[in-house]
């Protein structure tokens, strides 16, 4: 594991001087996997109310739970990823609260000993270290729904029991743009992995934002928990509105009183849902009905030959082998999909044209249609072929484009479409003079200022390439309008 390196400071103004922000996240990952952490109830998304309920999830007495096998897999590949310490020994206790929509009346989670330990997550160009604490195996609950009738609530327990993994960071993050890049990172991470989908809009991962501001220097201030942030833009938002509302709070003499609070997306700003104290009774103790839970090394080493590279891995890579910037190979590591179509673009070929083509002509056509990668109607072959004609000669950048735009709209190959369409460059010297000729003869008045600024030429390369429609090859009219300039 790296060596743990502080968040860089980032302090913000106040009336009466800087502040420091001060942020750690409670994460909720679903795990990815078939069937609930303690039954055999399906996990899928979307099911008719209380459909995917078993007598596990509904608490029926003398249902005792069993452990999902694959969900523990699932936790050791995520701490692996994390370079966490894995916990060869680990214990399901029974958090007591108050749980309207969990049948049982307390939740099964890991308190003391959970299964994966300390382990960080690099962010900023791997020059911040944000500490992971631990990663710890819980259930979800159920869902309840307030608005279909004004007298009654529902209760749909088709989440109840799915396997949840909280990773909770230490507080090492210093502002709402690190936050959220560290909730972006554990994303591709956690999809690289196959251990959760990520998918914010489903509920899928979700986090729980700690933030307190305080003086530079001074001791941490009292921080207040925005709970269920589900998306990466709200986290960003959520965090800017409540530390400028805690600094506001201070900087008029008041205090902050230590409290849970929802973020209002419509209002862009944090309510208070309940007051919490510093630090709430649950009353964990072991589950009675599990025993602890045993790992042996070799169960572990073997999860950890079966893991991908991941996206730091990949990302150093793509920079040593293909001569990448670290821009865009952050960009393209960024989700798993789309470096796999990099590299087979890529793959005998000049890797950094090859980025350029799938970062900004693939990438940014996906983004106008509001496309994910897998859904491209531009297959990485097709892009390659692309870039080998422009590598041969056999068409400009300009006419690439063309071609681009003819195999996203109909699709075929791209060396037939440049053949049949007459979009082949013009490599020709005699017929570049002669259009060169025309353009010179056409304009004496530019001539002179052609040979005073040098600059001036890329006027008449604009005019040639216009004249030639766009086929004539560059390099080879800078040079022919040089010789026949005198510049």
């Amino acid at each position: 594991m790296a060596k743990t390196r502080s968040a860089a400071q980032q302090f913000i103004k106040g009336a009466t001087g800087d502040w420091e922000i001060v942020i750690g996240l409670e994460v909720h990952a679903q795990v990815a996997s078939k069937s609930k952490l303690f039954s055999g109830a399906s996990t899928a998304f979307g099911g008719a109310p209380n459909s995917h309920v078993s007598l596990v999830d509904a608490a029926m007495p003398g249902m005792l739970p069993v452990i999902n096998e694959e969900c523990i897999a699932q936790a050791v590949r995520t701490g692996l990823g994390l370079g966490a310490k894995i916990n060869l020994t680990s214990v399901f206790d029974r958090k007591n609260y108050f749980y309207p929509d969990l049948p049982q009346g307390y939740q099964i989670s890991q308190y003391k000993q959970p299964i994966v330990g300390e382990g960080g997550v690099d962010i900023d160009g791997q020059t911040v270290r944000v500490g992971i604490e631990r990663v710890h195996l819980e259930q979800d609950a159920g869902k309840l729904i307030h608005d279909r009738h004004p007298e009654y609530s529902y209760v749909d327990l088709n989440r109840a029991g799915v396997a949840l993994m909280e990773i909770v960071s230490k507080p090492d993050i210093r502002s709402s743009r690190q936050a959220q890049a560290f909730v972006s990172k554990l994303r591709t991470i956690l999809r690289y992995l196959g251990t959760c989908d990520g998918d914010m809009e489903k509920g899928n991962l979700r986090a729980d934002v700690n933030v307190s501001v305080r003086r530079p220097g001074e001791e941490l201030g009292t921080r207040c928990e925005i709970k269920n942030v589900n998306s990466i833009r709200f986290i960003g938002q959520a965090i800017e509105y409540e530390a400028r509302r805690q600094i506001d709070i201070l900087e008029d003499g008041g205090k902050i009183d230590q409290e849970t609070r929802l973020f209002d997306a419509a209002k862009g700003e944090t309510r208070s849902m309940r007051s919490k104290e510093e630090a709430h009774d649950y009353r964990y103790f072991p589950d009675p009905d599990l025993l602890p839970l045993e790992l042996t090394q070799d169960y572990v080493d073997g999860l950890s030959k079966g893991l991908p590279e991941l996206p730091d891995e990949k990302r150093a890579r793509f920079m040593k082998v293909y001569g990448l910037s670290a821009y865009d190979a952050d960009v393209l590591v960024a989700e798993r999909e789309s470096a796999d179509y990099f590299e087979a673009v890529a793959k005998g070929r000049d890797g950094k044209i090859a980025a350029n083509w799938v970062i900004n002509e693939l990438f940014g056509r996906l983004n106008k249609e509001g496309l994910e990668i897998g859904a491209s109607p531009v297959t990485a072959a097709q892009l390659g072929s692309i870039v080998d004609l422009i590598g041969s000669g056999a068409i400009s950048g300009r006419s690439a484009k063309d071609v681009f735009e003819i195999v996203w709209s109909e699709g075929g190959d791209a060396a037939e479409i440049v053949e049949k369409r007459g979009l082949k460059q013009v490599n020709d010297t005699g017929a570049i003079e002669k259009a060169v000729d025309a353009v010179i003869a056409a304009n004496p008045d530019k001539v002179a200022d052609a040979k005073a600024n040098p600059k001036a030429l890329g006027w008449f390369v604009g005019q040639v390439m216009k004249a030639t429609g766009g086929k004539a090859n560059p390099q080879a009219v800078n040079e022919v309008l040089k010789k026949k300039l005198g510049v």
